[in-house]
């Protein structure tokens, strides 16, 4: 779920507390290419006023047409499709004759919307189900692995945060780069014993823990939706927790620091009995080269490998493709700028 699904959720349920006619759609299954997932939301309210997106372009205008006339809003949930022909594709801007299915649902006391957004703000992984027969939902605790499905009349929706971040260390490159990723929808976790750190962390969707990083990354059980990223410098503090979590199937295990700097670092875990497979899973120095110098840049800079990472893409290749620029088409000059980023993070 991202942050303007979450945007959806909180106005959702402040338009219906305030007895305003609402109206919540739905996207449940594409076909072709499409500009929003499955999952995506657009909140309605009777006045026009909308939050969110389905498709990015004409569907919104027309369901807002459609809504600000009482006698067109639907009195239970049903679904409606557009772009089923070429000419509804073009019209309402879908590419390459893309489809879309959406759910449109009146909101009401049996939506449970609000009691929805109270979850998902505490960082609860919920699952909603509608039935579209009745509009009645009910929620329950989900798995990251769940996803929207639409069986027969009952509609099943994820919400929440889908991935978990670690990060060791709460200075301040920590504060700017844990500020990005809360927008990025991670469930985030501080850890940092030291109280010189500790005592005046102070970042918003974040949970602070003062235990060892280690032993926090063995509590937490880490899974294929966990990234670790060790920004304190102090070898005592992140060498034994990159050490388990290499251990793990974490999409990403990264630590800050030169070349130099992570080159002995994977000699110290050599001691540690780990394999050359899981020493070479180590992103050190973290990030990518974009010439940064603040901690806001390097956050981000550290943040863009991260988010490569979860979504599978090989920075390698990517920044070889055509549309990149010529210098960076050139392996050699990408080796370059790496070793530059090496010492843009000491």
């Amino acid at each position: 779920m991202n942050s303007e699904d979450f945007d959806v959720l909180a106005h959702c349920a402040a338009w219906a507390r305030d007895e305003s006619p609402v109206v919540l759609a739905t996207v449940v299954k594409t076909w072709g290419s499409s500009p929003r997932p499955e999952g995506a939301m657009l909140c309605i309210r009777g006045d026009g006023r909308v939050v969110g997106s389905v498709s990015g372009g004409c569907i919104e205008d027309d369901l807002i047409a459609r809504f600000k006339r009482s006698e067109s809003r639907p009195v239970r949930p049903e679904i409606v499709e557009y772009g089923v022909t070429a000419d509804e594709a073009r019209r309402f801007g879908l590419p390459c004759g893309g489809t879309i299915r959406l759910v449109l649902e009146p909101v009401s006391s049996e939506s449970k919307i609000a009691a929805l957004f109270e979850a998902v703000a505490r960082g609860e992984l919920i699952a909603r189900t509608l039935d579209l027969r009745t509009g009645a939902s009910s929620l329950r605790r989900a798995s990251a692995a769940e996803a929207v499905t639409l069986v027969g009349n009952v509609l099943t929706t994820i919400h929440g945060p889908r991935y978990r971040m670690l990060v060791i260390g709460a200075g301040q490159l920590s504060r700017y780069f844990c500020e990005i990723a809360r927008g990025l929808d991670y469930q985030i976790t501080v850890c940092d014993p030291r109280d010189d750190y500790a005592d005046d962390w102070q970042v918003a969707g974040s949970r602070l823990s003062r235990e060892m990083p280690d032993d926090l990354v063995l509590q937490m059980r880490l899974d294929a939706r966990c990234a670790v990223v060790a920004l304190t410098h102090d070898p005592k503090l992140d060498d034994l927790a990159l050490m388990e979590a290499l251990r793990t199937p974490a999409f990403y295990v990264g630590a800050l620091g030169s070349r130099r700097n992570n080159a002995m670092r994977r000699e110290r875990l050599r001691e540690f009995d780990l394999t050359e497979w899981q020493i070479a899973r180590l992103r050190g120095p973290a990030g990518i080269y974009i010439g940064s110098k603040t901690p806001a840049e390097i956050a981000v800079s550290i943040l863009a490998e991260v988010t490569a990472a979860k979504n599978g893409v090989d920075l390698a290749d990517a920044m070889r493709v055509p549309a990149a620029k010529a210098r960076l088409d050139d392996p050699s000059h990408f080796t370059a700028a790496c070793s530059i980023a090496a010492s843009a993070h000491l």
